[in-house]
């Protein structure tokens, strides 16, 4: 690639005459990784690996690559190697603590991300954060986060992670608190998607949602909110595409498999559907909402015994299970004429099984906290 500053050209101007010399290697590296060019920057680190082995500096720097590469496990690989050699310090804990954090593993991110680590980057409270989220120690977390919102104000990926936090430990004024300070932060813009879909104001849900898909494309709940704000206007086809890409990106997340499951039947896609209630059960077969889905994807297929099946097992699980309570209203409508499946799905599409007489979509769609708490 072209040198992208007159420092970088000039010292690969040197190395093309003195090509194995360490300190130029090393010096060049340093210089591409400064005009952002990672992989000049991997290529000259590894050619110094070919001459000596690597100082801790360039060491540190094969790390920093790694980490712009995401490229997580490498670089916690070498920054573990600096702390091996007895460079503890808290820049190499704190980017550490990152790279694990990104591999998911939070328990030993949180054991790097001390009190010194944190203050060599602004973007450590959030990460802190996150960490005790994931860990579920929610309680701690506000705790910290009460004082970190304190001594960082302006911090607004701070506000939108304790807004999520808030949102997931039933806090719900405190997150809308977090949530109107984190600008546009894209876990605060979903945390008000959601307050604002609870109070079906769809416009400005669809907007919160679409805000921070824009900052934040792989964001999870932003795409859940935006399926279900496109199920509570109707449109069933792009709720169950947008719902399907968050409880990818999720992975594990019961809740949005859920939600996109029953978008997918109310579209009309019982195979879809199936699917993904399937996805459910193999997940957490103790969830009720799998197994209840289940019974109504064996009625739509006049399968009644299959249907009897799973609607007791998601009975048993949950006596207030929703797709329990409708494979068991189902169940009477289909006795005696198993094969009337649109007829079927038309009456599931209407029957009221929710609290007021609600529909399963409008039970969807008004659930959209329990959805997106993760």
């Amino acid at each position: 690639m072209t040198a992208t500053s007159p420092k970088l050209e000039r010292l690969l101007g040197f190395l093309e005459r003195d090509p194995s010399n360490p300190a130029l290697l090393t010096d060049a590296a340093s210089a591409a990784f400064d005009a952002r060019d990672m992989n000049l920057a991997g290529s000259l680190i590894d050619r110094a690996v070919l001459q000596a082995p690597l100082s801790p500096p360039l060491l540190n720097l094969r790390a920093l690559v790694a980490m712009e590469q995401e490229r997580f496990h490498d670089a916690a690989d070498d920054l573990q190697s600096l702390l091996d050699q007895g460079e503890d310090v808290p820049a190499v804990r704190f980017n550490l603590a990152w790279s694990l954090a990104k591999q998911d593993k939070f328990e030993e991110a949180d054991r790097f991300l001390d009190a010194e680590a944190m203050a060599v980057s602004a973007r450590a409270p959030s990460l802190k954060i996150h960490i005790l989220h994931h860990l579920e120690r929610y309680d701690e977390g506000l705790e910290l986060g009460a004082d970190l919102a304190d001594r960082h104000p302006q911090d607004e990926a701070l506000m939108g992670a304790l807004a999520t936090l808030a949102m997931d430990a039933d806090h719900d004024d405190l997150a809308r608190t977090y949530a109107a300070r984190a600008g546009e932060n894209p876990e605060g813009l979903a945390a008000r998607g959601m307050f604002a879909l609870e109070t079906e104001d769809l416009a400005d849900a669809a907007a919160m949602f679409d805000r921070a898909l824009d900052h934040q494309p792989g964001n999870p709940r932003a795409w859940v909110g935006k399926g279900l704000t496109l199920l509570f206007s109707s449109d069933p086809d792009g709720a169950a595409r947008a719902l399907d890409r968050g409880a990818a990106i999720f992975g594990d997340h019961l809740g949005s498999w859920i939600a996109t499951a029953w978008a997918f039947f109310i579209a009309g896609k019982t195979a879809e559907a199936r699917d993904r209630f399937e996805r459910v059960v193999a997940l957490d077969p103790t969830f009720s909402e799998g197994h209840g889905g289940l019974a109504v994807m064996d009625i739509m297929q006049g399968d009644l015994d299959a249907a009897k099946r799973n609607c007791e097992i998601a009975m048993r699980l949950d006596r207030s299970s929703m797709g329990g309570a409708l494979a068991s209203s189902l169940l009477l409508e289909a006795e005696g004429n198993p094969a009337a499946a649109e007829r079927i799905r038309a009456v599931a599409l209407n029957a009221p099984i929710g609290p007021g007489g609600k529909t399963l979509a409008q039970m969807l769609a008004s659930s959209a906290s329990g959805m997106l708490k993760h």
